[in-house]
């Protein structure tokens, strides 16, 4: 009987991998942004989720014989002046920061989709709606948002439509160029053509074309209004003190910074990573939507 001898490279595989790694192996060569950042914010929302879970304390637990404890075994990040777990407080400020970031994304998105696609189709409402959202994007976004917390008072509520209306004129603006660009296209000449109202038009020819670039605009929103956020509960003027956050963690312990700077440190290391992984995901978006500017860079 002749056997065959197989070459190195003509071996079966023995061990094929699943067809899903395959796919991810693919998306992290092509896309490693996307799978990066992605990643890091699912985690940080699954701890923000899962805290109750994660051998956290009640945040708002005072015992003043435990204050200003150095991180250890049995407490991971310290306690802060009032003897609080930071580790606890640090991931119960998480579920603050992400829902406020979530929410103002997608209020901004909403917000900016109506008024941008209003303007760009309607000539006539142009030149109204552009004016107000120059008027508004004239004052700087963490000086509208305090004049906005300072009227309406301190809750998460109150920040998240302090921050959406700093930061939606500036998606307003971006949907409306969009619109004027893609109005210019023969497809929607040929809709007009053939009869097509505009807001047909405007809703099933115009809209699905601005999702790219919106879909990008929104994580860069988001970031931005985290950091808002951390800044007004850091002054004061954001969530209440009952409301464990990172910028009021971090505001609690700035009369320590020289003598214990883990009370920030830790608040501040966690707004930075969510931060990144937010701005890594925009980026990898904005690569995978427009390769041409990826391929610029």
């Amino acid at each position: 009987m002749s056997t065959d001898i197989l070459e190195l490279g003509q071996l079966p595989d023995l061990f094929p991998q699943p067809r899903q790694y395959g796919r991810f192996r693919r998306l992290l060569h092509k896309h490693p942004t996307i799978v990066i950042g992605g990643g890091l914010l699912l985690l940080l929302v699954a701890a923000a989720i899962l805290a109750p879970l994660l051998g956290t304390v009640d945040p708002e637990f005072v015992s003043p014989i435990k204050r200003n404890r150095e991180p250890s075994l049995m407490f991971w990040f310290g306690t802060d002046t009032l003897g609080r777990d930071l580790y606890s407080r640090v991931l119960y400020g998480a579920r603050v920061s992400l829902f406020v970031g979530f929410c103002v994304a997608a209020c901004a998105t909403f917000l900016g989709l109506a008024t941008g696609l209003a303007a760009g189709a309607y000539r006539r409402l142009d030149s109204v709606v552009m004016r107000i959202m120059d008027g508004l994007m004239s004052i700087p976004p963490i000086l509208l948002a305090i004049a906005l917390m300072a009227a309406t008072g301190g809750s998460v509520g109150n920040v998240i439509m302090a921050i959406t209306i700093a930061e939606f004129p500036r998606m307003s603006r971006l949907v409306r160029g969009l619109v004027l660009s893609i109005r210019e296209q023969p497809f929607v000449d040929g809709a007009i053509a053939s009869g097509c109202s505009m807001p047909r038009i405007v809703l099933w020819h115009i809209l699905p074309n601005t999702l790219g670039p919106v879909m990008v605009q929104a994580t860069y929103i988001c970031s931005a209004a985290m950091i808002t956020e951390a800044a007004l509960s850091f002054i004061g003027a954001g969530t209440p003190p009952s409301v464990p956050s990172w910028g009021g963690i971090m505001n609690e312990g700035r009369m320590l910074w020289q003598l214990k700077p883990y009370i920030i440190l830790f608040p501040a290391a966690f707004l930075s990573i969510t931060v990144l992984a937010v701005n890594l995901l925009g980026d990898g978006l904005r690569d995978a939507f427009d390769p041409r500017a990826a391929n610029r860079t």
